[in-house]
């Protein structure tokens, strides 16, 4: 049930509330224009809002080589060993943070499996009730369910 009152799309009652937030905090204004503009990928929930935020995160975090702006590695302490300890550190971080991304897709995958065996389970039980609750079908035919079967 979607029960909110301020729904992202240009209406008059945000673009009002857009213009207000542009004149008494600025910030504001551009807090409900994001809202507007980008409202509906999230689609008011927040699990929606931080998959968004993630996916955008990784795809920074896969291609560091475009966003040499936010490269950690170009700022120097000025003492080579800590540098170097640094640096090992930032690297063991990556490849842990490499390994987590792995087990959330592996999780991820696991629980669309989950998904598909009871939506298959669920069907079958369907099928199966269904059956019997029509006359005349055929009884030798009931056996012959080659769901998943390729040969």
């Amino acid at each position: 049930m979607n029960t909110a009152i301020i729904k992202p799309q240009w209406s008059p009652l945000t673009i009002a509330l857009m213009v207000i937030g542009f004149i008494t905090f600025p910030p504001l204004g551009f807090i409900v224009l994001a809202y507007i503009i980008w409202g509906e990928k999230f689609g008011g929930s927040a699990e929606k809002a931080q998959a968004y935020w993630n996916k955008g995160c990784g795809y920074m975090r896969n291609n560091k080589k475009h966003f040499g702006g936010f490269n950690r590695d170009q700022s120097s302490s000025g003492n080579a060993a800590f540098d170097d300890y640094r640096s090992d550190q930032l690297k063991r971080l990556d490849e842990e943070r490499a390994r987590l991304d792995a087990e959330i897709d592996a999780f991820h995958e696991y629980m669309a499996n989950l998904r598909k065996a009871k939506d298959r389970e669920e069907f079958d039980r369907f099928m199966s009730e269904h059956r019997g609750n029509r006359q005349g079908f055929g009884d030798n035919n009931q056996n012959n369910n080659n769901w998943g079967n390729n040969g």
